[in-house]
């Protein structure tokens, strides 16, 4: 999508901190952090949300899930992270590509919301 921040940073016109990358997914940090590790992670296939996961496409999300686990490592996450996503409009989903924030490095707070 032309218009969209994130296929934009898998294209290379708008630059990030990359943290892992393959033929599938991205991994960059986050430009506003809000935990000492936050990084993004982001199908390189435009999916604009949960609500978008279909049987064509749930194996980019299981990618996902597979690589989260190995990118936390590398960052020095060996004591447990956060995995979040957002989903539309009153789920305050802001960029409409599916994207997952990983959250680390300290005692997250426990409240949700």
């Amino acid at each position: 999508m032309s218009d969209c921040v994130f296929c934009k940073i898998v294209d290379g016109s708008i630059p990030s901190k990359k943290v892992y990358e393959d033929d599938t997914i991205l991994a960059f940090y986050d430009l506003e952090p809000q935990a000492p590790v936050h990084f993004l992670v982001i199908p390189k296939q435009h999916i604009a949300n949960v609500d978008e996961i279909n049987e064509g496409n749930a194996d980019v999300i299981a990618h996902i899930f597979t690589k989260i686990p190995q990118i936390a490592k590398s960052l020095g996450l060996t004591n447990g992270y956060r995995i979040v996503t957002n989903c539309g409009k009153e789920g305050c989903q802001s960029v409409f590509h599916m994207h997952f924030h990983v959250l680390g490095g300290t005692q997250l707070n426990g409240r949700m919301a």
